[in-house]
C-alpha cells in the first residue's frame, strides 16, 4: 500500500473528533411557528443533551402574527435565496435534522401558513428518514384529517369518514379524532388526564415510569386520540399510551351524551419502512414539564423517534474511470447528483474485481474553503468511525491510493464537515458564516484501477 500512513493519521484524527460519524446537521428542530405555541425552551432537549434549534413566531393571538413572522418562517422552513431547500432538508431532500417536533396550537392554520411547498418539505423529511414528534395540534396536523366521534357507534361520524385536509402533513396515513370539548373541567379549570402505558409499549425501553406503568396529570387541551378503526389506525401502528380520565367526570360526560375518554389511545407511533422515519404522536401536552415522569415521557417520545431514523441510502455505484459529478441544486430534482450539505454524508458503492491493481479514489471539491472527508469500508456504509480507511484532514481535495484491495463491494463515503454558525434572534437561531453549504457543495468523485 502506497499510503499506509493515511490510515494512521485518520485514526489519530478520529480521537480528536468524537462526532465524526454523525450524518445529520443536528438532532432536533422544534417548530413553534405561526398559529402554534411559540415555545422557546424544550426541557427534554436539554435533559437528553441533544443538539437542537427552534423557530418560534409571535404568540398566536389576534393581531399578533405579522408579516415579519411570515417572512421569517418562510425563509427558514420553506425556502430563501441562501437556502433553496429550507432548514429541514439537504439539497437532495434528505433530512438535515434527525427529528422535528411540532408544538400544539392551531393545526390547520399552521399547515396553511407553511404553504404546500413547506408541507411537502415535512413529508419529504419523513419519507427520506427523518422522524416526527407531534403533540396535540402537532398530532392533528401529522394526520390525513381530524374527525368527530360518534359515541353511539364508537367511531367517527359518518360524514367525516372520507374527510381529507389538504393543509395537513399526511405523515401519519390515517385520521385523528378530536376531543375538542375536553378543554376545561366542569369548574373551569384546565384538564389533566392520566396516561396508562400500554403493555409492551416500546417507551418502556427508555424508562419504567416508576414501575406502575402510569403517568399522572398530563395537561390536555382539546387534543386528539385514535381508535383501532382502520380509518384511524394505519397498518403497523404501535399503541404507546391510553387515556385514564377522572371516573366521575368521565361518567358525567357520558350522561350528557358525549363519550368517555378513558382507554382511548392517547399516544401512538408509526413507521412505514426501514428507509423512512418514525412518526410519534400524542394527543396531550407533556412537553413543557421540566421534571419527573412527564419529562421522561416526552423524552421517551423523542428517543423512540431518534431510534426510528431511516437507514442510509446509496447514491449509486461507481464505475472504473467514470467521474461521478455531484453538482445539482435542489430545484434540479436530481437527488442522485445533488450537492452535499453541511455535516451530510453521501454514500456510494464500487465493485473492486479480483486482481485489480493501482486503485485510486479521487475526491475534488468545488469550493476550496470547505472541508470534505473521504472514507472507505468493505461491505458496509463507510462512516468515519467504522471506516477501514478515512481521510478527515482539512480541505476539499482528497486522494486514496492502494496497490490492491480485497475483491468485492466497497462503500465510499463523502462527508461535508463544514457547517454554518448560529446567532440567537427574537425567533430562534439564524445562520451566519459558511452560508454556501446551505445550498450544497459540489464535488466530483472518481475511482480508477488497472
Amino acid at each position: 500500500m502506497k499510503k499506509l500512513s493515511l490510515l494512521i493519521a485518520a485514526l489519530v484524527a478520529l480521537t480528536l473528533m468524537p462526532d465524526a460519524s454523525a450524518q445529520y446537521y443536528k438532532d432536533l428542530f422544534m417548530d413553534g411557528g405561526i398559529n402554534i405555541t411559540s415555545r422557546v425552551d424544550l426541557p427534554s432537549a436539554r435533559y437528553l443533551g441533544l443538539s437542537w434549534e427552534r423557530y418560534y413566531s409571535a404568540p398566536h393571538k389576534p393581531m399578533s402574527i405579522t408579516l415579519k413572522d411570515t417572512l421569517e418562517q418562510t425563509a427558514l422552513m420553506v425556502r430563501s435565496e441562501i437556502d433553496q431547500n429550507g432548514c429541514l432538508l439537504y439539497p437532495d431532500g434528505a433530512p438535515r435534522f434527525r427529528v422535528i417536533y411540532v408544538n400544539g396550537g392551531k393545526a390547520g392554520k399552521h399547515g396553511k401558513s407553511l404553504t404546500e411547498e413547506g408541507r411537502q418539505h415535512i413529508r419529504d423529511f419523513v419519507k427520506n428518514g427523518g422522524s416526527y414528534v407531534g403533540t396535540c395540534a402537532g398530532a392533528f396536523v401529522a394526520s390525513i384529517s381530524d374527525t368527530r366521534f360518534d359515541p353511539t357507534k364508537n367511531r367517527c361520524k359518518d360524514e367525516d369518514r372520507e374527510k381529507v385536509r389538504f393543509e395537513y402533513f399526511h405523515v401519519y396515513p390515517a385520521r385523528t379524532i378530536s376531543t375538542n370539548n375536553l378543554t376545561k373541567d366542569f369548574v373551569g379549570e384546565r384538564v389533566t388526564t392520566g396516561m396508562k402505558v400500554e403493555p409492551g409499549s416500546p417507551l418502556l425501553k427508555y424508562y419504567d415510569f416508576g414501575g406502575d406503568m402510569y403517568i399522572d396529570s398530563v395537561y390536555h387541551n382539546g387534543g386528539c386520540f385514535i381508535t383501532t378503526d382502520p380509518l384511524h389506525f394505519a397498518p403497523g401502528t404501535e399503541i404507546l399510551l391510553r387515556y385514564d380520565y377522572d371516573a366521575a367526570k368521565d361518567q358525567k360526560r357520558e350522561d350528557e351524551g358525549r363519550f368517555k375518554v378513558t382507554n382511548h389511545i392517547s399516544a401512538w407511533a408509526w413507521k412505514e419502512s426501514p428507509e423512512t422515519g418514525r412518526t410519534v404522536l400524542c394527543g396531550s401536552h407533556p412537553e413543557g414539564v421540566v421534571a419527573g415522569e412527564q419529562l421522561q415521557l416526552f423524552s421517551a417520545f423523542v428517543l423512540y423517534a431518534l431510534d426510528g431514523n431511516g437507514t442510509p441510502r446509496v447514491k449509486g455505484e461507481l464505475v472504473n474511470g467514470e467521474a461521478r459529478v455531484m453538482n445539482c441544486d435542489t430545484d434540479d430534482n436530481d437527488p442522485a447528483h445533488a450537492k452535499i450539505g453541511d455535516k451530510q454524508y453521501h454514500h456510494f458503492t464500487v465493485n473492486i474485481p479480483k486482481g485489480a491493481k493501482n486503485i485510486k479514489i479521487a475526491l475534488q471539491g468545488g469550493y476550496s474553503q470547505d472541508d470534505l472527508f473521504l472514507t472507505l469500508r468493505k461491505g458496509d456504509f463507510a462512516f468515519a468511525k467504522e471506516a477501514d480507511y478515512a481521510d478527515v484532514t482539512l480541505g476539499a481535495v482528497k486522494t486514496m491510493e492502494f496497490d490492491t484491495l480485497p475483491a468485492g463491494t466497497w462503500y465510499i463515503g463523502v462527508k461535508c464537515d463544514t457547517t454554518v454558525d448560529t446567532v440567537q434572534t427574537d425567533h430562534g437561531e439564524s445562520y451566519t458564516g459558511h452560508l454556501e453549504v446551505l445550498n450544497g457543495v459540489p464535488y466530483t468523485l472518481t475511482v480508477t484501477w488497472e
